[in-house]
Protein backbone atom coordinates (compact mmCIF):
# COMPACT_ATOMS: atom_id res chain seq x y z
CA UNK A 1 0.00 0.00 0.00
CA UNK A 2 0.75 4.15 -0.89
CA UNK A 3 -1.81 4.25 0.13
CA UNK A 4 1.71 2.82 -1.70
CA UNK A 5 -1.86 4.87 -3.13
CA UNK A 6 -2.51 11.89 -3.94
CA UNK A 7 -6.11 21.38 -4.98
CA UNK A 8 -2.97 23.03 -5.19
CA UNK A 9 -1.14 21.73 -1.46
CA UNK A 10 1.52 24.92 -2.10
CA UNK A 11 -1.77 27.21 -1.53
CA UNK A 12 -3.67 24.97 1.09
CA UNK A 13 -1.67 22.30 2.28
CA UNK A 14 -3.70 21.54 5.08
CA UNK A 15 -6.19 19.82 2.91
CA UNK A 16 -3.92 18.48 0.29
CA UNK A 17 -0.34 17.93 0.72
CA UNK A 18 -0.12 18.56 4.51
CA UNK A 19 2.79 17.67 6.83
CA UNK A 20 4.68 16.51 2.50
CA UNK A 21 4.84 20.17 2.12
CA UNK A 22 6.03 21.26 4.96
CA UNK A 23 8.95 19.13 5.12
CA UNK A 24 9.62 17.83 1.37
CA UNK A 25 12.89 20.26 -0.37
CA UNK A 26 12.01 23.09 -2.33
CA UNK A 27 9.47 22.82 -5.30
CA UNK A 28 11.56 22.91 -8.25
CA UNK A 29 11.23 25.84 -10.71
CA UNK A 30 9.93 24.82 -13.82
CA UNK A 31 8.90 26.93 -16.35
CA UNK A 32 5.13 27.20 -18.19
CA UNK A 33 5.14 25.78 -21.75
CA UNK A 34 5.01 28.72 -24.14
CA UNK A 35 5.54 28.81 -28.24
CA UNK A 36 6.13 25.51 -30.41
CA UNK A 37 8.38 23.15 -29.96
CA UNK A 38 9.40 19.57 -31.66
CA UNK A 39 10.45 16.32 -29.82
CA UNK A 40 10.21 12.64 -30.13
CA UNK A 41 8.06 11.69 -26.82
CA UNK A 42 5.69 13.81 -24.78
CA UNK A 43 5.30 12.43 -21.05
CA UNK A 44 1.50 14.16 -19.51
CA UNK A 45 1.28 13.61 -15.97
CA UNK A 46 4.13 14.90 -13.74
CA UNK A 47 3.81 12.02 -10.84
CA UNK A 48 5.64 8.64 -10.52
CA UNK A 49 4.75 6.89 -13.55
CA UNK A 50 5.52 10.37 -15.93
CA UNK A 51 8.90 11.07 -13.93
CA UNK A 52 10.05 7.77 -14.02
CA UNK A 53 9.55 7.53 -17.85
CA UNK A 54 11.05 10.92 -18.82
CA UNK A 55 14.63 10.45 -16.61
CA UNK A 56 15.06 6.98 -18.06
CA UNK A 57 14.13 8.31 -21.23
CA UNK A 58 16.42 11.52 -21.58
CA UNK A 59 19.05 9.41 -19.43
CA UNK A 60 19.36 7.60 -23.47
CA UNK A 61 19.18 10.55 -25.03
CA UNK A 62 15.87 10.59 -26.33
CA UNK A 63 14.03 14.15 -26.62
CA UNK A 64 11.76 14.24 -23.93
CA UNK A 65 9.12 17.07 -22.55
CA UNK A 66 6.49 16.22 -19.36
CA UNK A 67 3.57 18.81 -19.38
CA UNK A 68 2.64 19.06 -15.81
CA UNK A 69 -0.96 20.83 -15.52
CA UNK A 70 -0.19 21.75 -11.92
CA UNK A 71 3.30 21.22 -10.02
CA UNK A 72 5.27 18.31 -9.91
CA UNK A 73 3.56 15.52 -7.15
CA UNK A 74 0.64 17.61 -7.05
CA UNK A 75 -1.69 14.54 -7.59
CA UNK A 76 -1.08 11.14 -5.55
CA UNK A 77 2.18 11.17 -5.90
CA UNK A 78 2.65 14.17 -3.37
CA UNK A 79 -0.38 13.45 -1.17
CA UNK A 80 0.25 9.28 -0.13
CA UNK A 81 1.43 7.89 3.03
CA UNK A 82 4.87 6.87 1.43
CA UNK A 83 4.78 2.84 2.02
CA UNK A 84 6.94 1.76 -0.84
CA UNK A 85 5.34 -1.81 -0.86
CA UNK A 86 6.19 -4.71 -3.12
CA UNK A 87 3.26 -6.45 -5.18
CA UNK A 88 -0.40 -4.78 -5.12
CA UNK A 89 -3.35 -5.30 -2.78
CA UNK A 90 -4.52 -8.49 -3.94
CA UNK A 91 -2.72 -11.89 -2.63
CA UNK A 92 -0.67 -13.12 -5.53
CA UNK A 93 -2.61 -16.54 -6.78
CA UNK A 94 -5.68 -13.82 -7.32
CA UNK A 95 -3.36 -12.02 -9.32
CA UNK A 96 -3.12 -14.98 -11.60
CA UNK A 97 -7.04 -15.98 -11.40
CA UNK A 98 -7.76 -12.28 -12.79
CA UNK A 99 -5.18 -11.94 -15.76
CA UNK A 100 -3.92 -15.33 -16.58
CA UNK A 101 -0.59 -16.77 -16.00
CA UNK A 102 0.95 -15.20 -18.96
CA UNK A 103 0.80 -12.25 -17.06
CA UNK A 104 0.24 -12.99 -13.48
CA UNK A 105 3.66 -14.42 -12.95
CA UNK A 106 5.38 -11.46 -14.67
CA UNK A 107 3.78 -8.99 -12.80
CA UNK A 108 3.83 -10.53 -9.22
CA UNK A 109 7.67 -10.28 -10.23
CA UNK A 110 8.09 -7.40 -11.61
CA UNK A 111 6.29 -5.76 -9.03
CA UNK A 112 7.44 -7.46 -5.90
CA UNK A 113 10.90 -6.23 -7.07
CA UNK A 114 9.85 -2.71 -7.74
CA UNK A 115 10.99 -1.69 -3.90
CA UNK A 116 14.32 -2.39 -5.44
CA UNK A 117 13.88 0.04 -8.18
CA UNK A 118 12.82 3.16 -6.11
CA UNK A 119 15.71 3.05 -3.85
CA UNK A 120 18.21 2.37 -6.25
CA UNK A 121 17.24 5.40 -7.85
CA UNK A 122 16.91 7.58 -4.75
CA UNK A 123 20.64 6.16 -4.22
CA UNK A 124 22.03 6.72 -7.70
CA UNK A 125 20.38 10.11 -7.92
CA UNK A 126 20.97 11.06 -4.07
CA UNK A 127 17.34 11.94 -3.79
CA UNK A 128 16.59 13.27 0.06
CA UNK A 129 13.65 12.03 1.12
CA UNK A 130 14.10 10.68 3.90
CA UNK A 131 14.51 7.26 2.66
CA UNK A 132 14.05 3.96 5.30
CA UNK A 133 14.37 0.15 3.99
CA UNK A 134 13.67 -1.43 6.88
CA UNK A 135 10.70 -3.12 5.54
CA UNK A 136 6.80 -2.79 6.35
CA UNK A 137 4.39 -5.11 8.78
CA UNK A 138 0.74 -5.64 7.50
CA UNK A 139 -1.14 -5.63 11.14
CA UNK A 140 -3.57 -8.19 11.48
CA UNK A 141 -6.88 -6.31 13.76
CA UNK A 142 -8.56 -9.72 14.12
CA UNK A 143 -7.93 -13.58 14.26
CA UNK A 144 -9.65 -13.36 10.68
CA UNK A 145 -6.88 -10.82 9.41
CA UNK A 146 -4.01 -13.34 11.12
CA UNK A 147 -5.64 -16.21 8.89
CA UNK A 148 -5.45 -14.17 5.53
CA UNK A 149 -1.85 -13.30 6.68
CA UNK A 150 -1.06 -16.40 6.56
CA UNK A 151 -2.14 -17.66 3.73
CA UNK A 152 -0.22 -14.33 1.93
CA UNK A 153 3.00 -15.27 3.84
CA UNK A 154 2.56 -19.10 2.03
CA UNK A 155 1.98 -17.69 -1.70
CA UNK A 156 4.52 -14.89 -1.09
CA UNK A 157 6.79 -17.84 0.12
CA UNK A 158 6.00 -19.85 -3.03
CA UNK A 159 7.68 -17.13 -4.65
CA UNK A 160 10.66 -17.26 -2.46
CA UNK A 161 9.56 -13.68 -1.41
CA UNK A 162 11.52 -12.64 2.28
CA UNK A 163 8.38 -12.18 4.24
CA UNK A 164 7.14 -14.04 7.40
CA UNK A 165 4.49 -13.75 9.22
CA UNK A 166 5.23 -12.87 13.07
CA UNK A 167 2.75 -13.89 16.12
CA UNK A 168 1.72 -11.48 18.44
CA UNK A 169 4.66 -12.00 20.71
CA UNK A 170 7.15 -11.14 17.90
CA UNK A 171 4.87 -8.29 16.29
CA UNK A 172 4.05 -5.97 19.33
CA UNK A 173 7.67 -4.63 20.20
CA UNK A 174 8.03 -3.86 16.75
CA UNK A 175 5.07 -2.38 16.10
CA UNK A 176 5.06 -0.59 19.77
CA UNK A 177 1.47 -2.06 20.44
CA UNK A 178 -0.24 -5.01 21.68
CA UNK A 179 -3.33 -4.16 19.69
CA UNK A 180 -2.52 -6.30 16.98
CA UNK A 181 -2.70 -10.49 16.92
CA UNK A 182 0.38 -10.29 14.72
CA UNK A 183 1.99 -8.93 11.21
CA UNK A 184 3.30 -10.02 8.11
CA UNK A 185 7.35 -8.40 8.01
CA UNK A 186 8.01 -7.93 4.59
CA UNK A 187 11.61 -6.74 3.80
CA UNK A 188 11.47 -5.74 0.56
CA UNK A 189 9.76 -2.69 1.76
CA UNK A 190 10.14 0.59 3.40
CA UNK A 191 9.07 4.24 3.66
CA UNK A 192 9.87 7.70 2.11
CA UNK A 193 8.42 10.98 1.99
CA UNK A 194 6.49 11.01 -0.99
CA UNK A 195 6.48 14.67 -2.20
CA UNK A 196 10.35 14.63 -1.65
CA UNK A 197 10.92 11.25 -3.91
CA UNK A 198 8.87 13.04 -6.98
CA UNK A 199 10.24 16.17 -6.93
CA UNK A 200 13.93 13.87 -6.70
CA UNK A 201 12.99 12.08 -9.85
CA UNK A 202 11.87 15.28 -11.46
CA UNK A 203 15.33 16.98 -10.52
CA UNK A 204 17.00 13.79 -11.62
CA UNK A 205 15.16 14.04 -15.16
CA UNK A 206 15.82 17.42 -15.63
CA UNK A 207 19.37 16.94 -15.12
CA UNK A 208 19.48 14.12 -17.55
CA UNK A 209 18.02 17.00 -19.87
CA UNK A 210 14.43 16.30 -19.87
CA UNK A 211 12.45 19.25 -20.00
CA UNK A 212 9.78 19.85 -17.30
CA UNK A 213 6.63 22.11 -17.77
CA UNK A 214 4.69 23.04 -15.02
CA UNK A 215 1.01 24.80 -14.83
CA UNK A 216 0.60 23.38 -18.62
CA UNK A 217 -2.65 21.57 -19.02
CA UNK A 218 -2.97 19.82 -22.33
CA UNK A 219 -6.03 20.50 -23.94
CA UNK A 220 -6.08 18.81 -27.13
CA UNK A 221 -4.42 16.13 -28.60
CA UNK A 222 -4.47 15.21 -32.04
CA UNK A 223 -2.58 13.14 -35.22
CA UNK A 224 -1.11 14.78 -37.61
CA UNK A 225 0.93 13.81 -40.60
CA UNK A 226 1.89 10.41 -38.73
CA UNK A 227 2.86 12.71 -35.16
CA UNK A 228 1.22 14.07 -33.14
CA UNK A 229 0.32 17.51 -32.26
CA UNK A 230 -0.47 18.77 -28.67
CA UNK A 231 -2.17 21.99 -27.73
CA UNK A 232 -2.27 23.81 -24.39
CA UNK A 233 -3.33 27.07 -22.81
CA UNK A 234 0.12 29.00 -24.37
CA UNK A 235 1.08 26.51 -26.96
CA UNK A 236 1.89 23.13 -29.34
CA UNK A 237 4.19 20.55 -29.52
CA UNK A 238 4.79 18.11 -32.06
CA UNK A 239 6.09 14.94 -31.10
CA UNK A 240 6.49 11.21 -32.22
CA UNK A 241 4.99 9.42 -29.27
CA UNK A 242 3.27 10.39 -26.20
CA UNK A 243 3.19 8.79 -22.72
CA UNK A 244 -0.33 9.60 -20.71
CA UNK A 245 0.59 9.36 -17.41
CA UNK A 246 -1.97 11.63 -15.90
CA UNK A 247 -5.04 9.62 -13.90
CA UNK A 248 -6.45 10.01 -10.78
CA UNK A 249 -6.18 14.08 -11.28
CA UNK A 250 -7.16 14.46 -14.66
CA UNK A 251 -8.16 17.37 -15.93
CA UNK A 252 -8.10 19.71 -18.93
CA UNK A 253 -8.21 16.95 -22.10
CA UNK A 254 -8.65 14.49 -20.12
CA UNK A 255 -11.22 14.73 -17.62
CA UNK A 256 -13.24 12.06 -19.08
CA UNK A 257 -10.54 9.54 -17.45
CA UNK A 258 -12.55 10.22 -14.32
CA UNK A 259 -15.33 8.79 -15.61
CA UNK A 260 -12.96 5.15 -16.04
CA UNK A 261 -12.10 4.56 -12.13
CA UNK A 262 -13.80 4.50 -9.00
CA UNK A 263 -13.38 7.79 -6.83
CA UNK A 264 -12.09 6.58 -3.63
CA UNK A 265 -9.89 8.75 -1.01
CA UNK A 266 -7.52 8.53 1.86
CA UNK A 267 -6.56 11.05 4.64
CA UNK A 268 -3.70 11.43 6.74
CA UNK A 269 -3.24 12.85 10.01
CA UNK A 270 0.25 14.17 11.95
CA UNK A 271 1.09 14.55 14.85
CA UNK A 272 3.27 16.94 16.41
CA UNK A 273 6.81 15.37 16.96
CA UNK A 274 7.10 13.01 19.25
CA UNK A 275 8.82 13.32 22.41
CA UNK A 276 12.42 11.34 21.67
CA UNK A 277 11.60 8.80 24.99
CA UNK A 278 8.02 7.92 23.32
CA UNK A 279 9.20 7.87 20.20
CA UNK A 280 11.47 4.56 20.41
CA UNK A 281 8.43 2.86 21.47
CA UNK A 282 6.27 3.32 17.66
CA UNK A 283 7.68 1.40 15.43
CA UNK A 284 10.97 1.49 17.06
CA UNK A 285 12.54 -0.33 14.41
CA UNK A 286 11.78 1.98 11.19
CA UNK A 287 8.57 -0.01 9.71
CA UNK A 288 6.11 1.63 8.09
CA UNK A 289 2.75 -0.55 9.05
CA UNK A 290 -1.10 -0.83 7.82
CA UNK A 291 -3.66 -3.60 9.38
CA UNK A 292 -6.18 -5.60 7.54
CA UNK A 293 -9.40 -4.07 8.87
CA UNK A 294 -11.72 -3.37 5.56
CA UNK A 295 -11.79 0.25 6.10
CA UNK A 296 -7.89 -0.18 6.85
CA UNK A 297 -5.54 2.07 9.07
CA UNK A 298 -1.72 3.03 8.49
CA UNK A 299 0.99 4.35 10.95
CA UNK A 300 4.07 5.94 10.02
CA UNK A 301 6.22 8.01 11.85
CA UNK A 302 8.74 10.58 9.85
CA UNK A 303 12.69 11.69 10.25
CA UNK A 304 11.21 14.51 12.24
CA UNK A 305 8.87 12.10 14.98
CA UNK A 306 5.51 12.85 13.62
CA UNK A 307 3.68 9.95 13.96
CA UNK A 308 1.13 9.93 10.95
CA UNK A 309 -2.29 8.20 10.58
CA UNK A 310 -4.24 7.24 7.45
CA UNK A 311 -7.47 5.78 6.72
CA UNK A 312 -10.20 6.16 4.34
CA UNK A 313 -12.10 9.06 3.55
CA UNK A 314 -11.66 12.81 2.79
CA UNK A 315 -10.92 15.42 4.81
CA UNK A 316 -12.96 17.76 2.90
CA UNK A 317 -16.06 19.99 4.37
CA UNK A 318 -17.33 18.42 8.03
CA UNK A 319 -15.18 15.14 6.82
CA UNK A 320 -12.13 17.15 8.45
CA UNK A 321 -13.48 17.26 11.89
CA UNK A 322 -15.16 13.77 12.24
CA UNK A 323 -11.76 11.85 10.74
CA UNK A 324 -9.71 13.90 12.80
CA UNK A 325 -11.42 12.80 16.17
CA UNK A 326 -11.04 9.38 14.63
CA UNK A 327 -7.47 9.67 14.34
CA UNK A 328 -6.83 11.08 17.89
CA UNK A 329 -8.72 8.13 19.49
CA UNK A 330 -7.09 5.11 17.35
CA UNK A 331 -3.95 6.83 18.41
CA UNK A 332 -4.81 6.93 21.84
CA UNK A 333 -6.15 3.13 21.55
CA UNK A 334 -3.28 1.60 19.60
CA UNK A 335 -0.34 3.12 21.56
CA UNK A 336 -1.22 3.81 25.24
CA UNK A 337 1.86 5.19 25.86
CA UNK A 338 0.92 8.32 24.19
CA UNK A 339 -2.20 8.60 26.37
CA UNK A 340 0.37 10.43 29.38
CA UNK A 341 1.49 13.12 27.00
CA UNK A 342 1.36 16.87 28.74
CA UNK A 343 -0.12 18.99 27.83
CA UNK A 344 -1.71 16.10 25.80
CA UNK A 345 -1.57 14.20 21.83
CA UNK A 346 -1.79 17.39 19.48
CA UNK A 347 -2.49 16.63 15.69
CA UNK A 348 -0.58 18.96 13.68
CA UNK A 349 -2.00 18.95 9.47
CA UNK A 350 -4.34 16.64 7.95
CA UNK A 351 -4.81 15.90 4.56
CA UNK A 352 -6.23 13.61 1.69
CA UNK A 353 -6.10 12.36 -1.47
CA UNK A 354 -7.69 10.61 -4.02
CA UNK A 355 -6.70 6.80 -5.44
CA UNK A 356 -7.38 5.72 -9.18
CA UNK A 357 -8.62 2.12 -8.10
CA UNK A 358 -10.82 -0.44 -11.04
CA UNK A 359 -12.75 -2.63 -10.36
CA UNK A 360 -10.83 -5.76 -10.01
CA UNK A 361 -7.77 -3.94 -8.64
CA UNK A 362 -5.32 -4.65 -11.32
CA UNK A 363 -4.00 -1.65 -12.75
CA UNK A 364 -4.85 -0.61 -16.50
CA UNK A 365 -2.72 -1.01 -19.85
CA UNK A 366 -3.92 1.31 -22.73
CA UNK A 367 -3.00 1.39 -26.61
CA UNK A 368 -4.67 4.27 -27.35
CA UNK A 369 -3.35 4.35 -31.07
CA UNK A 370 0.32 4.13 -32.63
CA UNK A 371 3.25 5.83 -29.86
CA UNK A 372 0.30 6.62 -27.64
CA UNK A 373 -0.01 4.70 -24.39
CA UNK A 374 -0.83 4.56 -20.82
CA UNK A 375 -0.71 2.53 -17.71
CA UNK A 376 -2.39 3.80 -14.80
CA UNK A 377 -4.19 2.65 -11.84
CA UNK A 378 -2.13 1.06 -9.14
CA UNK A 379 -5.41 1.44 -6.58
CA UNK A 380 -3.13 2.71 -3.50
CA UNK A 381 0.32 1.40 -4.12
CA UNK A 382 1.54 4.14 -6.62
CA UNK A 383 5.52 4.21 -5.92
CA UNK A 384 6.71 0.95 -6.63
CA UNK A 385 4.87 0.64 -9.27
CA UNK A 386 4.50 4.58 -11.05
CA UNK A 387 8.46 4.38 -10.94
CA UNK A 388 8.83 0.72 -11.91
CA UNK A 389 5.82 1.00 -15.14
CA UNK A 390 7.62 4.79 -15.99
CA UNK A 391 10.77 2.75 -16.53
CA UNK A 392 9.29 -0.13 -18.41
CA UNK A 393 7.34 2.04 -20.64
CA UNK A 394 10.97 3.55 -21.73
CA UNK A 395 11.94 0.45 -22.90
CA UNK A 396 9.18 -0.03 -25.04
CA UNK A 397 9.46 2.56 -26.98
CA UNK A 398 13.40 2.86 -26.56
CA UNK A 399 14.01 -0.76 -27.66
CA UNK A 400 10.56 -1.14 -29.77
CA UNK A 401 10.12 -4.00 -26.51
CA UNK A 402 5.91 -3.97 -26.83
CA UNK A 403 6.17 -7.14 -24.99
CA UNK A 404 8.10 -5.93 -21.92
CA UNK A 405 5.19 -4.53 -19.83
CA UNK A 406 3.60 -7.42 -17.66
CA UNK A 407 0.00 -6.10 -18.57
CA UNK A 408 -2.90 -7.12 -20.83
CA UNK A 409 -3.89 -4.42 -22.97
CA UNK A 410 -7.28 -2.83 -22.73
CA UNK A 411 -9.50 -0.46 -23.48
CA UNK A 412 -10.36 2.65 -21.50
CA UNK A 413 -13.89 1.87 -20.11
CA UNK A 414 -16.55 4.15 -17.97
CA UNK A 415 -17.43 2.68 -14.51
CA UNK A 416 -21.48 3.39 -14.92
CA UNK A 417 -21.67 2.74 -11.24
CA UNK A 418 -18.41 4.67 -9.80
CA UNK A 419 -20.46 7.14 -8.53
CA UNK A 420 -22.65 4.87 -6.35
CA UNK A 421 -19.31 3.01 -5.39
CA UNK A 422 -17.99 5.97 -4.65
CA UNK A 423 -20.49 7.43 -2.10
CA UNK A 424 -20.69 3.74 -0.48
CA UNK A 425 -16.80 4.07 0.39
CA UNK A 426 -17.11 7.51 1.64
CA UNK A 427 -20.22 7.30 3.39
CA UNK A 428 -18.95 3.92 4.82
CA UNK A 429 -15.65 5.28 5.60
CA UNK A 430 -17.51 8.20 7.85
CA UNK A 431 -19.89 5.88 9.32
CA UNK A 432 -16.91 3.66 11.07
CA UNK A 433 -14.62 6.61 12.16
CA UNK A 434 -17.89 8.03 13.73
CA UNK A 435 -18.87 5.17 15.58
CA UNK A 436 -15.37 3.09 16.03
CA UNK A 437 -14.42 1.85 19.58
CA UNK A 438 -15.70 5.37 21.10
Amino acid sequence: MNTGGFGLGIMNNNRTHGLWAETAPALPDFPLFKGEKKTDIVVIGGGYTGLSAALHLAEQGTKTIVLEAEHIGFGGAGRNAGLVNAGLWLMPDDVVKIIGPKYGERLITELGNSPDLVFDLIEKHKIECEATRKGTLHCAHSPRGLKALRLREEQWQQRKAPVRLLGKEEAAPKIGSDAFHGALLDLRAGTVQPLAYARGLAMAAKNAKAEIFTKSPVIKVEPINKKWKITTNNGTIITKAIIQACQGYASHGFKNNMKTLIPFNFFQFATDPLPEKIRKTILPEGHGAWDTNLILSSYRLDKAGHLIIGSVGSVDTFGFGLHKSWAKRTINKTFPQLKNLKPGLKIKTGWSGRIAMTCNHIPRFHIFKDNYISITSYNGRGIGPGSLFGKLIAEYFLNDAHDIIPLPVSKQKNIFTKGIRGFFYEAGARAYHFIQKR
